[in-house]
């Protein structure tokens, strides 16, 4: 089994937040003048969106390693569709432009990323999302 771990701690002066894994860092905040926000960074839904996109760009460069393939350029565009209240997402729309180096059918590649994709299986099963409050 493989564990990710992240950390997540206000920003001091601030009402957003630092996440980190390892030596990475991103800043969570809500729009400038949102519930205190200063549109300092990211929020949930587009950090979502960037999670699955994201992924699905690494899986790309995976499958294309696996085979042996150069890949030419990637474009990948995101619509996350959200609603309700509390707000959900309700649905996620990948667009990829994939481009080969070597002649190899790009369409492959594309396939069997969407296939190994590891945020978007997550999503499409249903990852069980449990709150542990943590001791004071």
């Amino acid at each position: 089994m493989v564990q990710s771990v992240v950390e997540l701690r206000n920003v001091p002066g601030t009402e957003a937040a630092v996440g980190w894994a390892g030596g990475h860092t991103v800043v969570v905040d809500r729009p400038d003048g949102k519930a205190g926000g200063m549109g300092l960074g990211f929020n949930g839904g587009q950090l979502l969106a960037l999670a699955v996109g994201g992924c699905y760009c690494n899986d790309l460069r995976y499958v294309a390693h696996d085979l042996g393939v150069a890949i030419g350029e990637i474009e990948v565009t995101v619509k996350l569709e959200l609603d309700g209240a509390p707000l959900v997402a309700t649905s996620a729309v990948l667009s990829v432009r994939c481009t080969t180096l070597d002649g190899f059918d790009a369409q492959t590649l594309i396939d069997r990323a969407w296939a190994v994709c590891t945020v978007a299986n997550s999503l499409s099963r249903g990852v069980p999302t449990t709150l542990v409050v943590a001791a004071r």
